[in-house]
């Protein structure tokens, strides 16, 4: 089971991560905060002071179409924030 499914850059996020020293991620949805941790320790080599987690569910959509109504939904999502120690940083660009 892969943990961290990838990093969320968005402008609220990037906000968070140059003043806070907290990054955003996508994890799996039955990770819990000790798994969470474990594996941003591993993967970055940071230490990790304290996770943050958001769960999201399906997003519901109706399309009414020629041939009738067609229903749908996306999958349940999972964010953590988690919160470095003071002075490192996870550099995302780093293996481009």
């Amino acid at each position: 089971m892969s943990i961290i499914l990838k990093p969320i850059i968005t402008e609220k996020a990037t906000h968070d991560s140059e003043l806070l020293n907290r990054y955003t991620f996508l994890v799996d949805t039955r990770a819990n905060k000790v798994e969470i941790k474990k594996a941003v320790e591993a993967a970055y080599g940071v230490n990790v002071e304290k996770v943050r987690t958001l769960n999201y569910g399906p997003e519901r959509k109706v399309r009414f179409t020629k041939t009738g109504i067609q229903k749908g939904k996306t999958n349940a999502t999972k964010k953590a924030i988690v919160q470095v120690a003071e002075g490192e940083n996870i550099d995302f660009y780093s293996n481009l």
